[in-house]
């Protein structure tokens, strides 16, 4: 058995968690299974896995190794079907990160149609507003919205979120609904600060001239987006989030947009990709599919 046959055996034992059901599912005899994993874990001078009488799960080293197995094998199989036509024959894993509420209100919704015309693909979809480190973490690519750090990344800007300002049915119902920007000293908005503790930005408009920010008083303050739009759900306050997430609360209902005349400087979005190796074909359709779906939210 070669070393890629023997990486194959691995990735299939740790994915079913089990070298009978590896076996079964590669059609060949247990014992040809667990002499691959001996002769692998020799050659590395590791141990990969854990095993019991009960289950095979991975160790610290193994879990590293086999997200590696995972990125060649795909490679391997992108490399073999490189000159070949048609969508039937792109194969292999992406993994893609975004925000929550990217995730949620875009990108997962329309996932399915990706996955029929691509169905030898496989997605992994990480959502968390936590910056991810695109090449240790091993991502093919992310969604970034807001404006980038120099991280030696390549960035394909995709446009502009609009953003706009909007608050609960119950919430204008007690305060009343803005009507220009000196009614938000008897308002409230909900704070969004990545890090909490970190000074609130206030309010953000376009006062002629330049954006800029005024302070409004709120007594909730959140560091990820879905509980952002959740405490605006709930009447907590205002809040200024791209109109992406909240077109599906605003035509139910049960969110307003109020002052669409001072809505906050629309956010840049951008795909990021790392540069140290060529990039796969299933990675370069996905990244045109997903800016195709951006198209009607972008400017």
């Amino acid at each position: 058995m070669d070393k890629l046959q023997t990486m194959k055996v691995f990735v299939r034992v740790a994915e079913a968690a089990s070298f009978t059901r590896a076996a079964e599912g590669l059609g060949l005899p247990k014992a040809t299974i667990s002499s691959a994993v001996q002769e692998l874990e020799s050659s590395l001078g590791t141990r990969l896995f854990h095993r019991t009488t009960r289950k095979v799960q991975l160790t610290q080293d193994g879990t590293i190794f086999f997200e590696r197995c995972k990125d060649l094998l795909s490679d391997v199989e992108d490399i073999e079907t490189m000159f070949v036509q048609g969508t039937t024959n792109i194969t292999g894993r992406i993994r893609v990160d975004m925000s929550a509420g990217m995730a949620k209100s875009l990108v997962l919704p329309r996932l399915p149609e990706f996955l029929k015309e691509f169905p030898g693909v496989q997605v992994e979809v990480s959502s968390t507003d936590r910056k991810v480190d695109l090449i240790r973490e091993g991502f093919d690519c992310v969604i970034r919205v807001g404006t980038l750090e120099d991280s030696g990344l390549i960035a394909r800007h995709l446009g502009n979120l609009t953003l706009v300002n909007v608050a609960s049915p119950e919430y204008i119902k007690k305060f009343g609904r803005p009507k220009k920007i000196e009614d938000l000293d008897e308002h409230q908005m909900v704070h969004y600060s990545p890090t909490l503790g970190m000074k609130p930005f206030g309010f953000e408009y376009f006062d002629g001239e330049k954006y800029v920010s005024r302070a409004v008083a709120g007594p909730v303050t959140v560091n990820n987006s879905e509980a952002y739009t959740a405490a605006c759900l709930a009447g907590l306050g205002i809040i200024q989030t791209p109109l992406v997430g909240m077109q599906s609360y605003m035509d139910e209902g049960k969110l307003i947009e109020v002052l669409p005349k001072l809505r906050a400087e629309a956010m840049p979005v951008s795909l990021l990709y790392p540069h140290r190796r060529n990039l796969a074909r299933r990675v370069q359709i996905f990244m045109e599919w997903v800016e195709k779906i951006m198209k009607d939210y972008i400017t």
